[in-house]
């Protein structure tokens, strides 16, 4: 066994433990310091992220290290489950663990330009949704995910309405209200699967679910589809999702490029229990729910594309393209089929760094296009090339017969923004030869292979198609409007810590291209595991407490 790897499993199962821990006393101490040590909050802010960003991977590298299924269960009260509280590590919630953290060390670089100063306990805060989203990848009782989802959903209110105004207190208000209702249908669907199954423990009521009489099933499946329901709201499933693109795109950047990771949290609860519960060995509930999984996720699809046409903001179409990648997710998951799951799980990460990174770049190209103007830069819709008489304009570069000037030297700050926003388009689009085109040829190579394709994965591939090109067109003529009619206007001022992390995420979109066969490899591991749970319910339910020292 590789050293580095036999040093991580000597740390195994308590290393677990860290990305909850971390976050929680890092937050802790963070509160206790006055809001004027601000460069000090964010260095422990900072190097709190980055550590927590080494452990993601690690945990990453141990799940992937072992010929089978390398489950961790760590028994924090050190009672057996489905008594006690369970947290438990598979390849799945490594690889949310990995995303997650990636785009929280470049969002705290991001904000470490300027953005962190705009308000106050950002930094708290920031830990605090740190702590929420590891606790809701780790846990494995519905209880704690509830709290999870609390946790960061506290968190997330704070931060959205950081830097204050008036877009971002409505916005926060209309965020607060869905979520709240959300949490509600939370309660109330975790309250009836316990009412029938007699257990919070996910692992204790996949093994409970075949058992449960005929007589009680229908209210089995009216308790998990309000469970769902919750989900399927912190997703964006259309059409609950009216809040999101605005309170989204009110956030500050580096704010909304974290909150693009929340939307994959109703993602993963979903991916995570309704193969579990619901699966071929579920008995009569067996694939229930699978339907309405598609035609949800196909709707969303349509609606994120069709906001992407209809976006004028970048900020905007940062939060559709959030959207359109859900529905891309959610569909694929309602054909229930483990190759297919092995292609989303690879098409997740990427989808959410580019997204992120598309919150990041909206924040610079704003910037960049308002340049001094009195007005926001929305409202300007000014012809690159004329003024407001419709006649030349003095400065325009043209030659002697009138006609423009090629070669014209790009400032760097220019064509950093450009290659990245052509990256960024790559992959929300699908196009060759980034993460987005590999995870949506990996799903539909397995829902169209062989003999046994059925309507669903052709119409899921029309759909793919369509969406992928009018996300195509939205983009392209964002890029045009911002990048090709931006002759006229002074560099961009960027700073390294502003371009750093989107540079970072994009290195990770690439190095997912790179390393292509090893992930897809991983991601199948991981789709096996999840469509086949038994060895993961036995693992939870068969580790022993530790026994207490002697003394």
């Amino acid at each position: 066994m590789n050293p580095s790897v036999q040093a991580i499993a000597a740390l195994m199962p308590h290393l677990m433990l860290v990305p909850i821990a971390l976050p929680l006393f890092t937050a802790a101490l963070l509160l206790v310091l006055r809001e004027e040590r601000e460069r000090l909050k964010l260095a422990i802010n900072l190097g709190s992220t980055v550590l927590g960003f080494l452990v993601s991977l690690a945990l990453l590298v141990w799940t992937a290290s072992g010929q089978t299924q390398n489950i961790g269960v760590y028994l924090p009260g050190n009672w057996p489950a489905p008594f006690g509280i369970t947290l438990a590590l598979d390849r799945l919630a490594a690889l949310m663990l990995l995303t997650g953290n990636t785009v929280a060390l470049a969002s705290i670089l991001f904000a470490s330009a300027r953005w962190h100063r705009a308000g106050v306990l950002y930094h708290t805060l920031f830990q605090f949704q740190l702590m929420g989203l590891a606790g809701a990848f780790l846990t494995a009782d519905l209880f704690n995910l509830f709290v999870f989802f609390e946790i960061l959903l506290a968190a997330s209110y704070g931060l959205l309405l950081h830097g204050s105004g008036q877009a971002r207190v409505q916005s926060g208000l209309h965020y607060i209200a869905i979520n709240l209702a959300a949490s509600t249908l939370f309660l109330i669907g975790a309250a009836l699967v316990y009412g029938i199954t007699g257990t919070l423990n996910m692992a204790d009521i996949a093994r409970a679910m075949s058992d449960v009489p005929q007589a009680h099933r229908g209210l089995l499946n009216a308790g998990a589809a309000t469970l769902a329901m919750a989900f399927l709201i912190k997703a964006g499933v259309w059409p609950l999702n009216f809040w999101l693109v605005p309170a989204y795109a009110a956030a500050a950047a580096p704010v909304g490029a974290l909150f693009a990771v929340l939307t994959k949290v109703g993602v993963y609860a979903l991916l995570r229990l309704w193969p579990l519960w619901f699966g071929e060995a579920a008995g009569l509930s067996g694939q229930w729910g699978s339907a309405y999984l598609y035609g949800a996720g196909m709707a969303t699809m349509l609606f994120g594309a069709l906001g992407m046409m209809a976006s004028q903001r970048l900020s905007y179409l940062a939060g559709h393209a959030a959207i359109l990648s859900s529905g891309t997710l959610l569909a694929a998951m309602g054909l229930g089929q483990a190759g297919v799951t092995a292609g989303l799980i690879y098409y997740l990460p990427g989808s959410t760094l580019a997204a992120a990174s598309l919150f990041l770049l909206s924040d610079l190209i704003k910037r960049w296009r308002n340049d001094g103007a009195s007005v926001a830069p929305y409202e300007r819709d000014d012809t690159p090339f004329l003024t407001p008489e419709l006649l030349p304009s003095e400065n325009f570069n043209l030659d002697d017969d009138q006609q423009i000037l090629v070669g014209r030297v790009i400032q760097a700050a220019t064509a950093f923004l450009g290659l990245a926003f052509l990256l960024v388009t790559l992959v929300i689009t699908g196009l060759p030869p980034l993460s987005g085109f590999i995870g949506k040829f990996a799903m539909l190579t397995a829902a169209l292979g062989g003999a046994g394709a059925t309507p669903k994965a052709w119409w899921l591939l029309a759909l793919m198609l369509v969406t992928g090109f009018m996300a195509l067109l939205a983009m392209t003529r964002v890029g045009i409007r911002h990048f090709w009619a931006a002759h006229d206007r002074r560099a961009p001022q960027l700073r390294v810590l502003e371009g750093l992390p989107i540079a970072g995420l994009l290195a990770a979109c690439v190095a997912l291209v790179v390393q292509a066969a090893a992930v897809m490899h991983y991601t199948s591991q991981a789709a096996r595991a999840l469509h086949a749970p038994v060895h993961y319910i036995e693992e939870i339910l068969a580790t022993p407490p530790r026994e207490a020292p002697a003394r």
